[in-house]
């Protein structure tokens, strides 16, 4: 649906105007002091396709320039970057986003409702009435999320384009060449087949397929033949995390009789008083405990004796 610009003013009315975007930390990049390109009603929502306002944006040295793609209403439907579509809190697809949470979409694809739905979900955002990205928070906590998600970014993603002219073997420009010198993935691979209204859909996303399967593989942690162990090890410590910390992450699991820190390792021995809280904590904590946007490891001790890396603990 194409507007232009001399559209009457009821249209006029509709279109989104925003002084900042709402991005995720890898799609703004690492320099703090960015400069962005405003340009009000530059483009269509790709969603919505109302008029709204572009920000285009270089988010570090040899990076290729980035720019928002939907509108902030579409965003805060989903919660999600208005560039990569990612989820804001987890960094990732909305479709594993969705799956997790066993989240419903609702929003309307024809046209005409999709036109009214934006419009009332606007209206209902500006007065505060419903929760921006309703549709991307949930109440329960999801083990499946906490092991996928995200805590630092990906850089990576904002590297240029492959180059053309060097995969036809006619690029001159060498170092200087503001493209990447790489060859292209396979065309029959289905993540050269990304589209962006399917991602933000949660439909088909080949992105979105990839991780659920990779989080399908993942190993998962077995309890200890010997039923006397109730102490687990909990590596990947800094200074900032504290005991206090620990506490307050595995109390939930059952009653704590003991916690060790090992600062010159950065590691910790949580001991519980029952087999039964350890394991649920083993259970539910492995590869999925993040504390001060820190992801920690969780084994099991090792009863007497220590390990090399400092993995053992006496149960």
């Amino acid at each position: 649906m194409s507007i232009s610009k001399s559209a009457n003013t009821y249209n006029r009315q509709n279109w989104e105007s925003a002084d900042f975007p709402i991005l995720c930390q890898t799609c703004l990049g690492e320099n703090p002091y960015v400069r962005m390109l405003k340009e009000k009603y530059g483009r269509e929502c790709k969603i919505c396709e109302r008029p709204f306002t572009v920000f285009r944006w270089c988010p570090g040295a040899r990076m290729r320039y980035k720019k928002t793609e939907v509108c902030q209403t579409c965003s805060k439907l989903k919660n999600i970057c208005q560039t990569c579509l990612f989820d804001l809190e987890y960094g990732l697809p909305t479709q594993v986003r969705d799956h997790a949470l066993q989240l419903k979409d609702d929003i309307p694809k024809t046209d005409v409702n999709k036109e009214y739905y934006t419009q009332q979900a606007e209206r209902q955002l500006t007065d505060n009435t419903t929760p921006a990205g309703k549709l991307g928070k949930s109440q329960a906590a999801s083990d499946m999320l906490m092991k996928l998600a995200r805590t630092t970014p990906y850089y990576k993603r904002n590297r240029p384009h492959i180059c053309s002219f060097w995969v036809k073997g006619e690029c001159k420009r060498g170092e200087e060449c503001p493209y990447r010198h790489d060859m292209p993935t396979d065309p029959n691979d289905p993540l050269a087949k990304q589209n962006m209204k399917d991602r933000y859909y949660g439909m088909d996303d080949p992105v979105a397929e990839k991780i659920m399967r990779h989080a399908a593989s993942m190993p998962k942690i077995s309890p200890p033949e010997d039923r006397t162990i109730t102490t687990l090890y909990i590596g990947g410590l800094a200074d900032i995390v504290t005991e206090s910390d620990l506490r307050d992450n595995f109390y939930q699991f059952g009653e704590i009789r003991e916690i060790r820190m090992v600062q010159k390792q950065n590691c910790a021995f949580v001991t519980f008083t029952t087999r039964q809280s350890a394991e649920a904590a083993a259970e539910k904590s492995y590869n999925s405990v993040i504390i001060k946007g820190r992801r920690l490891r969780v084994m099991w001790g090792r009863g007497q004796g220590a390990g090399e890396d400092g993995s053992a603990a006496s149960a």
